[in-house]
């Protein structure tokens, strides 16, 4: 979560799912369909998930201490990871094995528009809850398409959140669809299929949930403008001759660490030098308070270093 921003649409979803899980559950009791078991398991997931993220967000504001040296912030990429493991095995596998179960025993549905009109007034609070994460993504995306938004942005929260909501209107609607194919049809095993689909549903937005947060959990660098950005600032200085190399590691919400070796010229006395980087240090910090951790180091060009392993392996 990118500047330590607000979490008003994380509660705002957990709230609209307590109140859709309570309804959907009765509907599934009274109606006895399995898309509406499956859509009841999906909100009860959302809401321990929303739980989690909270969890995640309290425990990555944890100062930096002597185990962790550089904070705690990558508590919220495990809490994330976690989450999309959740949404895959409590939703998304339950709904296929339930669709499966429903499959085989073609039960009749009772009170089918009972099951319609909860799933109608779910789906409106799921549509205000995905709105409230939606706004908050397109002040963060900063004129990126939503997909690339999605696929780069390091605010593992809000990607859980919006992909949550996404998914829960999606299987909402299918939901409704299937149900409504049961009703004219008279073929329960409809219902069954629509349990199936919102299963796929869950297990793919999971999946991609997963897949985006294991790069941050891992070490993922920070977005390439601000590593171009960082550069640019470093070489305007004119006792800098060259930037040698530069690496960016996202440490947290709105935490990143960095590390560079400068090419300094030559005449420059230690002093001179140390001076040079303290100032350095500040404009960057000034430029870009996310930087949380600066390590510059002076160094010469095409010298490896074992403590430079990237360089060293390549050359």
């Amino acid at each position: 979560m990118a500047g330590g921003e607000g979490t008003g649409y994380i509660f705002r979803a957990l709230g609209a799912n307590l109140l859709i899980a309570v309804t959907k559950g009765i509907g599934a009791f009274v109606t006895g369909s399995g898309a509406m078991l499956a859509e009841t398991l999906h909100s009860l997931s959302d809401c321990v998930n929303q739980l989690l993220l909270l969890v995640g967000l309290k425990q990555a504001k944890r100062p930096p201490s002597a185990q962790f040296p550089l904070g705690e912030g990558r508590n919220l990429y495990f809490w994330s990871f976690m989450v999309a493991m959740l949404l895959f095995l409590g939703g998304g596998a339950y709904s296929i094995y339930e669709g499966i179960h429903k499959l085989q025993s073609s039960e009749p549905l009772a009170n089918p528009w009972v099951a319609i009109g909860i799933l109608t007034f779910g789906l409106s609070i799921e549509g205000w809850a995905m709105a409230g994460a939606l706004k908050v993504v397109r002040e963060r995306r900063a004129g990126r398409s939503l997909i690339q938004y999605l696929r780069e942005t390091k605010d593992s929260d809000l990607v859980v959140i919006f992909g949550e909501d996404a998914a829960a209107c999606l299987g909402l609607a299918l939901a409704l669809i299937f149900i409504g194919i049961s009703m004219i049809t008279g073929d329960p095993r409809w219902d069954a299929i629509g349990t199936l689909c919102i299963g796929g549903v869950l297990i793919g937005v999971a999946v991609f949930l997963a897949v985006e947060v294991k790069s941050l959990l891992l070490g993922e660098a920070a977005d390439t403008v601000m590593a171009m950005q960082i550069e640019k600032i470093a070489s305007a200085d004119p006792n800098i001759v060259g930037v040698i190399r530069t690496l960016t590691v996202q440490q947290g919400p709105g935490e990143i660490l960095l590390a560079m070796k400068l090419h300094f010229k030559s005449e420059l006395s230690i002093d001179t030098v140390v001076h040079v980087i303290n100032e350095l240090e500040v404009r960057l910090r000034a430029a870009m308070p996310e930087l949380k951790w600066v390590f510059i180091e002076p160094d010469l060009p095409g010298t490896a270093s074992i403590t430079d392993p990237v360089r060293a392996s390549a050359g």
